[in-house]
């Protein structure tokens, strides 16, 4: 068997989250490839800041972040669907997993519920569990959550004296299965959720990195004006997550509220310096002209995968059009053991009537994706 490449000389634990045992070829976690992380752009960015803004750089920040920051993410948002979008719309978070928990304090309580899909993000779930909340599994169909299920269940939670304090979804390019929510059910859904009330939670991390010439349907808190649907964006998959630098679009009166809130106005903004170096990389095309590059090795390490996996017979997948992952039906993790390859089982996602597993092939070497495959695909025959 081919051994995998080598990882940095730092990259250890201690010092990152993780790291794969010496000779597999992991697939489990949604991590960049070390290659593929600027850290001689963002040095330069850092360096560009500290001389321009000099010490207001390294002062507390304004509470929703930077206004410099806050507006280039408002353009970019307009710009993308032609929906009004304005820095009052604009909050600057920790990264999503920081906004995730300030809104399960916020919207929620302990004991409500958050609606979600079958199988959604882990560590969302994890989130919300150690905030008190319990999430339930919305029905689903091929298009994804069904709306008149939805509504269903919404009846049968107040029914049963339960609240639902938001839905949490994931319609573009879907952690962990890659699926896209097609812009008829995004807008069914939306229907349904206003309706009853119920507030939507957009995880939209991925959104940024289509991999394929497809058209993507609008982000639901485009689609409802901001109106009930808090968008979730991050600079983690596309600079990285080192960074821990996000945003939030949403209500500007839910965006002046949690502005204004102790957490905010005790420390000011979140990662202050880092908004500042972020900015030019936005304003002047340098960001633009990244994400043209990391799609094509995105694109390269995904093509690798599917490669692999079909070479060696295996064909129970979609191929995904963008994100980090691709989703592997009939197999689960301890079927995958003796491969030496690590991918992540889809039982941690949710309650799934079949074995499945989520590869993520934004980590490893093209050469070593498509070794990979080749070995799950063996597994996948016997």
């Amino acid at each position: 068997m081919q051994a995998p490449r080598q990882l940095p000389p730092m990259w250890t634990p201690g010092i990152v989250q993780g790291v794969p045992p010496d000779g597999v070829l992991d697939l489990a976690d949604g991590y960049l490839d070390p290659e593929l992380l600027p850290t001689g752009m963002m040095a330069s960015a850092y360096a560009e800041a500290l001389d321009e803004y000099g010490p207001a750089a390294l002062t507390y920040g304004a509470n929703a972040g930077v206004a410099p920051l806050r507006g280039a993410l408002a353009e970019r948002a307009k710009a993308a669907g032609g929906y009004p979008c304005g820095p009052e719309n604009v909050l600057i978070t920790a990264g999503t997993s920081q906004a995730l928990h300030l809104l399960a304090t916020r919207l929620g309580a302990p004991g409500d519920v958050v609606l979600c899909e079958w199988a959604s993000y882990h560590l969302a779930k994890r989130i919300f569990s150690d905030c008190g909340l319990r999430t339930v599994p919305i029905p689903e169909d091929a298009e994804g959550p069904d709306p008149a299920a939805l509504s269903d269940l919404l009846l049968d939670l107040r029914a049963d004296g339960d609240r639902a304090a938001f839905a949490y979804l994931i319609p573009t390019f879907h952690n962990p299965t890659g699926r896209v929510i097609g812009g008829r059910r995004r807008a069914d859904l939306l229907e349904v959720a206003q309706d009853h009330g119920l507030p939507i939670v957009e995880d939209d991390a991925y959104a940024e990195l289509c991999l394929d010439p497809i058209d993507l349907p609008a982000p639901l808190a485009a689609m409802a004006g901001y109106d009930g649907v808090v968008r979730l964006c991050s600079f983690a998959k596309t600079l990285g997550p080192g960074l821990r630098l996000g945003w939030m679009l949403a209500d500007p009166a839910l965006v002046t509220r949690l502005a204004g809130e102790g957490l905010l106005s005790s420390g000011g903004g979140v990662n202050h310096l880092t908004s500042l170096a972020v900015t030019p990389l936005i304003q002047h095309g340098a960001y633009d002209r990244r994400l043209l590059w990391l799609r094509d090795q995105l694109k390269a390490r995904r093509d690798a995968l599917v490669s692999g996996l079909r070479a060696g017979g295996a064909d129970a997948f979609a191929v995904p059009h963008g994100g980090f992952f691709l989703w592997l039906h009939g197999l689960n993790a301890q079927a995958i053991e003796p491969t030496g390859v690590r991918a992540m089982d889809g039982a941690l996602f949710g309650p799934l009537a079949e074995p499945g597993l989520r590869l993520s092939f934004s980590f490893s070497s093209p050469t070593d994706l498509e070794e990979a495959g080749h070995r799950l695909a063996s597994a996948y025959r016997a």
